[in-house]
């Protein structure tokens, strides 16, 4: 691709651009080929300006940056290299988003299930869709690559041109408060963004809940349209804030734009009477929980803004099934119930604990812990609350990661002794699972937190394959 195309719309700085076609462009000086761009990244743990002199010995053309590097080859430098990449990237394939309609939706709690269900509302109607999210990309049906909730830019930007090229109209994106903040998704446009609540998480990156809003705000300044939470804290923050017209939906405010009431609570499923004005119909989802409630109502309202039916969407909530890793009922053909959820905050297992309390005739037993190398402020407060609506709790490890498994227990043994539930403390998860079976007695309900969608553990730097389904048939067998 020739330089002056690849640069389109961005501001730079460079004396004598280099008539050299570039063949691709990466951030990952591992990735270098010769001839490609190579942008410089600034990152919390290294500096791809330090990593620039190598990527030119590697054959790279030209390097962008926000300052000269040892690098023996052009520079072209740029206020922002972050959005800079986001919008190279965007060029160099293409701008495949123009081809699309964009649904963005963020959120602590609940990105992964509304977007699942906004795809899910589309399809029905006749709109073939992608997604891009936390479990997996998809083209319409045919699945892709998936490395993070939001992916890095030179990634999002080829599997949103596969999404187009496929075909589809509508892409469901979950968009992060890293990728909002890291600039990963500068330069797209939203047909419609939803919000669905803001609890601490992530704080080891964004440091306060203020920075960690601002970036969740970042969104609602590239919509046509904002989707917002009423019951949420922060609502009226996210209202004021948007630079784009929003709707409102509740449980609880019978002033929203939209509202659910007269809720019931299934052990299969919700049922409410959806209002807004001039329309009321009742939603059946075979969803359990709450927190469904809130979920389905998203994606309902966003549907409703996308221009599909009022009758239509409530219908094709009605044929909707779970999200793997969502209050995921794993059969076992005993007669106690084990659950796997992704709740790894304190308001998701907070959530998921009460959802479980609405229709469990037994005891409920909670197994969780908490990833290493992320805020350890949420540790003991995970504790407390896993306390305070289980009555029993097996406390062990999620992804240790670089952190020793023991050490992250321990601190968040603290709230679990403030709630005076009872505990064991079992640090090898596989071995957690199996106490927690040997040990359910019959109506109990078992809890696997945390690892919901994940069929991994990572342990030090090394991703191990770990399925708790996989493990609970073993256990089981």
């Amino acid at each position: 691709m020739k330089l002056e195309t690849l640069l389109k719309g961005i501001e730079y700085d460079c004396d004598k651009l280099p008539k050299t076609c570039i063949t691709d462009v990466t951030c990952d000086s591992r990735r270098v080929t010769r001839n490609c761009m190579f942008v410089c990244l600034a990152g919390s743990s290294s500096d791809g300006h330090d990593f620039a002199g190598s990527a030119a010995k590697q054959g790279c053309a030209v390097v962008v940056a926000e300052h000269m590097t040892d690098a023996d080859v052009p520079h072209i430098i740029v206020p922002d290299s972050h959005r800079a990449y986001s919008l190279l990237c965007e060029n160099f394939f293409g701008s495949p988003a123009r081809r699309l309609k964009l649904v963005g939706i963020t959120g602590t709690n609940g990105k992964t299930t509304t977007a699942f269900l906004i795809k899910e509302i589309l399809e029905r109607n006749g709109y073939k869709c992608g997604l891009i999210g936390t479990i997996q990309n998809m083209a319409g049906s045919m699945v892709l690559p998936s490395h993070y909730t939001t992916p890095e830019p030179r990634e999002l930007q080829q599997t949103l041109k596969a999404i187009a090229d496929e075909g589809c109209e509508y892409a469901v994106m979950e968009v992060s408060s890293h990728a909002l903040a890291q600039g990963r998704v500068d330069g797209l446009h939203f047909v419609a963004g939803v919000f669905t609540n803001l609890t601490q998480d992530h704080l080891d990156f964004h440091k306060t809940m203020e920075n960690y809003f601002q970036a969740k705000l970042k969104l609602f300044g590239m919509c046509d349209i904002g989707i917002i939470n009423r019951d949420d804290p922060y609502a009226q923050r996210f209202i004021d804030g948007a630079k784009c017209p929003t709707v409102t939906y509740s449980a609880r405010d019978m002033d929203s734009d939209y509202t659910a009431r007269n809720i019931r609570l299934r052990p299969d499923g919700i049922d409410y009477e959806l209002v807004g004005t001039g329309v009321i119909g009742r939603v059946s989802a075979a969803i359990p929980g709450g927190f469904s409630v809130y979920n389905t109502m998203a994606a309902a309202v966003c549907s409703l803004k996308l221009g599909i039916d009022f009758v239509k969407v409530i219908e094709a909530l009605g044929n909707v099934s779970g999200v793997k890793g969502r209050i995921e009922v794993v059969p076992t053909g005993r007669d106690f119930t084990i659950i796997i959820d992704y709740a790894h905050t304190p308001d998701a297992l907070e959530k998921i604990l009460k959802a479980i309390r609405g229709f469990a005739s037994g005891r409920i037993v909670a197994m969780f812990g908490c990833g290493g190398d992320r805020d350890k402020t949420k540790r003991p407060i995970m504790g407390r609350v896993a306390g305070e609506n289980a009555d029993s709790l097996i406390v062990t490890s999620d992804n240790p990661r670089t952190e020793d498994a023991q050490s992250i227990i321990d601190d968040i043994l603290p709230g679990v002794r403030e709630s005076g539930a009872p505990y064991v403390v079992i640090p090898d998860r596989r071995e957690a699972i199996r106490y927690a079976i040997e040990h359910a007695q019959p109506d109990d309900v078992v809890l696997l937190a945390g690892k919901g969608h994940e069929d991994y553990q990572v342990i030090g730097r090394e991703k191990r394959h770990f399925d708790e389904r996989e493990i609970v048939a073993e256990i089981l067998g």
